[in-house]
């Protein structure tokens, strides 16, 4: 039978019927008005590219460095929290799918699976993201991170407080999932999801459970999520110094702040507006890239994330001076709609058009790419 998904759209309505609505909009959702989404998107598309003609374009490479490691493709899963909502072992799926690929995978630290669990179920290139709530929980996960083995750490920046996101808060949505009679309704109209998270185990948070701890304060904290708002350069710089690999800082928007981190021997940033779940009224990533890549890409990995939909928004990234992408909410729609092989979809998707738009625009070599095969604004 052919297949029906050829987009990545495809792959979102799917994910739509599949999933009750609550999920379904704790993934879509964002900040405020949700007009952060919406420019996140329309970022790219006022982007045009500037074709190069009769260049040879038989072969296209795909292949980047990032921070002094070669990448056969320039495409990171990013950390996403609560994936078990859209299929049990959710993370499991992702971290299969992009060992497959050959791509890393990060663990979000608000994870379905615990990082040690993970370390032992899936192979390849594993990362782990950390949310800061408390200073003693963060620097026990990092102390785990560093036991299983995890190949770099990926600080998150931009949580200091819960955006106010309305469909969640309409929603009533939680962890764990505390059912009215509008969401029952909706979950028993959605079968097949519901048999699944039966069968499956419906979603917890175990890298942040309590059991064990002594201190009353980080169990508060934990079990309200509140984030450290107090975290702050001089506790990135004493993380610098206690972890001994890779280390990004991911929700970073400002050349000022690149260059700030790069001072402390950050291994790279993460360009990042957390994908319009926080703020409505940040930049999108794509804009601020530039003069970020200006100031720091010569020494500092850099990545990108939010709003990518396809090979040409990555295309765009990497002409910008991006290094590599991070994928989300495309690769939850494969795993809400397929599971593992709709994750595996959605990256094969994405590689496919990268190499097509290299062809078009008359770039053999993703690595070679710059603000020439860009149009002007």
């Amino acid at each position: 039978m052919k297949s029906a998904f050829f987009g990545i759209e495809d792959y979102r309505r799917a994910a739509q019927r599949y999933l009750p609505r609550m999920v379904f909009d704790y993934i879509e959702g964002g900040a405020d008005d949700e007009s952060g989404l919406k420019h996140n998107r329309a970022a790219f598309e006022s982007l045009r590219f500037s074709p190069s003609r009769l260049t040879d374009v038989r072969t296209r490479d795909l292949s980047t460095t990032l921070a002094g490691q070669r990448m056969e493709l320039p495409l990171i899963v990013a950390p996403m929290g609560l994936t078990g909502a859209c299929r049990p072992d959710g993370d499991i799926m992702l971290a299969r799918a992009a060992a497959r690929a050959g791509i890393p995978f990060v663990l979000s630290t608000a994870s379905n699976v615990s990082l040690e669990d993970l370390a032992r179920r899936a192979s390849g290139r594993l990362w782990f993201q950390l949310y800061v709530v408390h200073p003693e929980h963060a620097r026990a996960l990092t102390a785990r991170a560093l036991a299983a083995d995890y190949e770099a750490l990926v600080l998150t920046t931009d949580v200091t407080v819960n955006g106010h996101r309305i469909r969640d808060l309409r929603n009533g949505f939680s962890v764990p999932m505390r059912l009215n009679p509008r969401m029952a309704l909706d979950v028993l109209t959605h079968p097949a999801w519901l048999t699944r998270q039966v069968v499956g185990g419906f979603p917890t948070l175990p890298n942040v459970q309590t059991e064990g701890s002594a201190n009353l304060e980080v169990q508060a904290a934990l079990l309200q999520r509140r984030m450290d708002a107090g975290f702050s350069w001089d506790d990135l710089a004493a993380l610098r110094e206690s972890w001994p690999r890779k280390l990004f800082v991911k929700g970073i928007l400002s050349a000022s702040d690149a260059a700030r981190c790069r001072a402390l021997g950050i291994d790279g940033v993460i360009v990042s507006n957390h994908g319009g779940r926080q703020l409505a009224d940040f930049p999108a990533p794509i804009e601020v890239l530039p003069s970020i890549a200006k100031e720091v890409g010569s020494t500092t990995a850099i990545i990108v994330d939010s709003g990518f939909r396809n090979g040409r928004d990555v295309v765009k990234a990497l002409a910008s001076g991006a290094n590599a992408v991070m994928l989300g909410r495309a690769l939850l729609y494969g795993l809400a709609a397929r599971g593992e092989a709709g994750v595996a979809e959605v990256l094969a998707m994405f590689r496919a058009d990268m190499e097509r738009t290299l062809a078009l625009i008359g770039c053999a070599r993703a690595a070679a790419l710059d603000r020439t095969h860009l149009a002007q604004r």
